[in-house]
């Protein structure tokens, strides 16, 4: 399927840091047109009564209540830590 839209697939490709063969260029330049055909086609649909939603159906909260419940005891919690000091986890410094 030819497609009328004008591609420079030569700037895709670069943009997205690809190295194409011809073969490559040609197909996806083709693939690619077909997608852009049917975004075109998609612009055509009447939404303008259709209110814009984040999500095709409604996300409702599946998780447990949160209950408070007593967390570690210090000792518990440094158990495994390779280094502590102040009653904390030491870790390496990474920002200077």
């Amino acid at each position: 399927m030819a497609h009328p839209i004008d591609l420079d697939i030569d700037r895709v490709a670069q943009l997205a840091r690809l190295a194409l063969t011809s073969e490559e260029k040609a197909k996806f330049s083709q693939q690619l047109g077909e997608v852009l055909h049917h975004i075109r086609q998609l612009e055509q649909v009447d939404v303008s009564n259709v209110e814009p939603t984040a999500h095709a159906f409604p996300l409702f909260n599946v998780w447990a209540e949160d209950v408070v419940k007593p967390g570690l005891l210090v000792d518990a919690a440094l158990r495994n830590a390779p280094a502590q000091r102040d009653n904390m986890i030491a870790v390496p410094k990474v920002v200077e």
